[in-house]
């Protein structure tokens, strides 16, 4: 048996009030999490203020302490 590296992904279990900063894709950005349920994540633009609810899609990748919130571009 070959010995292989393994990529393993788990959801990220979001929390109601959370800031976070996705870093590609169409949604990148800051964003605070609005509202969880099982399926869906509603996300909060903290400059509009405007909500969206995605199916629940981020995975964890790092935490960093950060002064500066939102980041912007």
């Amino acid at each position: 048996m070959a010995i292989c590296t393994v990529v393993k992904f788990k959801p990220y279990p979001f929390k109601t009030g959370e800031k976070i900063h996705i870093e590609d894709g169409p949604r990148k950005g800051d964003w605070e999490v609005a509202d969880v349920s099982d399926r869906k994540v509603i996300l909060r633009c903290p400059v509009s203020k405007k909500e969206f609810s995605w199916d629940r899609f981020c995975y964890f990748t790092e935490s960093v302490t950060s002064d500066m919130w939102p980041l912007g571009d």
